[in-house]
């Protein structure tokens, strides 16, 4: 039986974050191939996080710069490792190296780091994204940690073209590998349109992305509801900040609901859900 180890940037939370639920997708593709999967996290334990031994998985909290790791990488022994994002290769991949060096290094990028911060830079500066944004150290530590390691998973093909052309990355390196969906489970029927009700968009708050969204939201709405006076649109999303839910307003229908119990349910309510 072959032996994974994964270590996490954070413990997943499938219900929050669309990496939360990449991630549980990876591990129990691992599951299903009868592999002996552990997951390893210094990340603080979260309110929100899934319960792991439900899917035959072990955890082990690690601590940073702690040679406890090096004794419990050498005991468990693991064939693969998996690092999910750079920053956990960085922090434990040349430890890896020295106390397991047959084992097979993988990385999850998630989403390229370097690319959401460049963009995130751009949309700050209030100008368009170019490949020049791209020439940061964010950059500079990913790139190191794709060439370290023996194989990194890509979520889409703008960001295989991107490392091909843009950094020159060998494509043996790279393996596209975008959301992983059960099609067992998708629903066969949903509500009837003229059944379902207002607007809706959902992300977790502490994703720089999504605040923004609701910011700019929050510019368009009085245009949508000049038309709709009627509409709501109602905003989910796990760990909503003070600043969020100060935006709440019935009087306009702008309305911070934070975290949502059910994601489908609340998407099947709605009649559009915005995704600026």
């Amino acid at each position: 039986m072959k032996k994974v180890l994964v270590i996490g940037y954070v413990w997943p939370e499938p219900n929050s974050s669309a990496a939360g639920t990449h991630m549980m997708s990876l591990l129990r593709a691992f599951r299903a191939e009868n592999w002996q999967v552990e997951f390893a996290s210094p990340a603080q334990k979260t309110e929100h996080m899934v319960d792991l031994s439900e899917d035959g998985i072990t955890t082990q909290v690690i601590a940073l710069n702690c040679s406890s790791f090096d004794e419990y990488v050498q005991a468990y022994n693991p064939d693969i490792v998996m690092f999910d994002r750079f920053m956990m290769e960085e922090q434990f991949g040349w430890r890896v190296d020295k106390y397991c060096p047959n084992a097979l290094k993988i990385l999850d990028t998630e989403d390229l780091q370097c690319l959401r911060n460049s963009r995130h830079e751009a949309h700050k500066a209030g100008r368009e994204f170019s490949h020049s944004d791209l020439h940061s150290d964010i950059a500079k530590r990913e790139i190191a940690a794709i060439l370290r390691s023996d194989i990194s998973l890509i979520i889409s093909h703008y960001e295989m073209q991107l490392l091909n052309d843009v950094f020159k990355v060998d494509s043996a390196l790279l393996h596209h590998l975008p959301f992983l969906v059960d099609l067992q489970h998708i629903p066969t029927s949903t509500k009837a349109f003229a059944k379902r009700k207002h607007f809706m968009t959902i992300g977790n708050f502490r994703h720089a992305p999504n605040w923004d969204a609701v910011l700019y939201l929050q510019q368009i709405w009085p245009l949508i509801r000049k038309q709709l006076p009627d509409a709501e649109l109602h905003i989910y999303g796990s760990y909503p900040p003070p600043k969020a839910t100060a935006l709440n307003n019935p009087k306009t229908g702008f309305l911070i609901k934070g975290w949502a119990d059910d994601a489908y349910q609340v998407m099947e309510d709605a009649r559009v859900c915005l995704s600026p």
